[in-house]
């Protein structure tokens, strides 16, 4: 099967070149300033976007932002869907959609089997993608931390899903057999230190997914 590959929290020209250039399916962007992937500056979003090349779906990632945030974002043209990891209701997931017109992907934290069931109940009618992730950490993604992948197994999930939370170039492989995931999300899991992605990284981690 042909599984996609997101690598979330560039922040550089040289890393957005290096997941592209891997094969990377989508590119994710952080609006999140307590998080060390924060791209702060509109400019530099702009020019990250728009090395992106239209078959790569350029995703920003946002926790429980204000609509002006959001829309000040979108202005610069770099976003092509949006990536809720907050507590955003499904109500506020649709109203996003209805107002800018893009899809939207709404992260479901994991801590028990539970946690999935209800995740899939609130948001799978409403979001376009769903993505599973690690609840314990003290950022809302990026923690390197990884839920029991057990939990997703035989699970079927009525929308396209990523598998997210604690991935390496060196377990993914694993990650995706366990739980039959279709697409995979990583973020610290390709950084030489905390916030700093490895282009060496970013090209073994989508090596492996493409050996899938």
């Amino acid at each position: 099967m042909t599984v996609e590959a997101k690598i979330c929290g560039l922040s550089t020209p040289e890393t957005v070149d290096a997941a592209v250039a891997a094969g990377a399916g989508l590119v994710g962007f952080v609006t999140f300033p307590r998080s060390p992937r924060h791209v702060e500056s509109l400019d530099l979003l702009k020019a990250l976007g728009a090395r992106v090349p239209s078959s790569v779906i350029r995703v920003g990632l946002f926790v429980d932002a204000a609509d002006a945030l959001i829309d000040a974002r979108l202005g610069t043209g770099a976003i092509d869907m949006l990536q809720l990891h907050g507590a955003e209701t499904p109500e506020r997931v649709a109203a996003l959609k209805a107002r800018t017109g893009k899809p939207v992907m709404k992260a479901i934290k994991v801590a028990v089997p539970a946690d999935v069931d209800r995740g899939i109940a609130a948001y799978a009618g409403v979001a376009d993608r769903l993505m599973f992730d690690a609840a314990d950490g003290t950022l809302p993604g990026g923690n390197a931390t990884a839920f029991d992948w057990t939990i997703l197994s035989g699970r079927t999930v009525p929308v396209p899903w990523f598998l997210a939370g604690g991935l390496t170039p060196a377990n993914v492989a694993e990650a995706v057999r366990m739980t039959g995931a279709p697409a995979v999300d990583v973020s610290s899991g390709v950084e030489s230190s905390r916030g700093v992605k490895s282009i060496e990284l970013i090209r073994a981690f989508v090596g492996a997914v493409n050996t899938l």
